[in-house]
């Protein structure tokens, strides 16, 4: 990495300093009711309350959450300048995404459309 990168990524890091921190997983193939179940419960948490939260949650979103929290505070390491022992979850958005259509074969030779579910879920992480 010449200088001029290593001063252009300081002074990108600087600019984003105090932002809070995010990061967002899309067309998650699960109904954005169960994500939410998990996910009210995850505001306002630190960081490491949230992660073991998650870490002992019989629930299915658990898993993708918890990874998605740790992708935040890796987001947040690496614009630098937030203290990663302060981090909170400040808010987790969830939207409902495009469902996938399907098609299941009934009766004289009819069809019905099944819609599976997809989500978007945004974790945002700040001091």
């Amino acid at each position: 990495m010449s200088k001029r990168e290593r001063e252009k990524s300081a002074r990108r890091r600087e600019a984003h300093k105090g932002e809070p921190a995010q990061a967002s997983l899309n067309n998650f193939k699960m109904s954005a009711r169960k994500i939410r179940q998990v996910a009210d419960n995850l505001t306002g948490l630190s960081v490491a309350e949230a992660m073991s939260a998650l870490a002992f949650s019989l629930k299915g979103p658990a898993r993708p959450l918890r990874k998605l929290i740790a992708s935040a505070v890796a987001n947040a390491e690496r614009k630098g300048g937030a203290d990663l022992d302060a981090l909170k979850v400040l808010r987790v958005e969830v939207n409902m995404g495009t469902p996938m259509r399907r098609f299941m074969p009934r009766a004289q030779g009819r069809a019905t459309r099944i819609k599976k579910p997809t989500s978007h879920v945004t974790v945002w992480l700040g001091e």
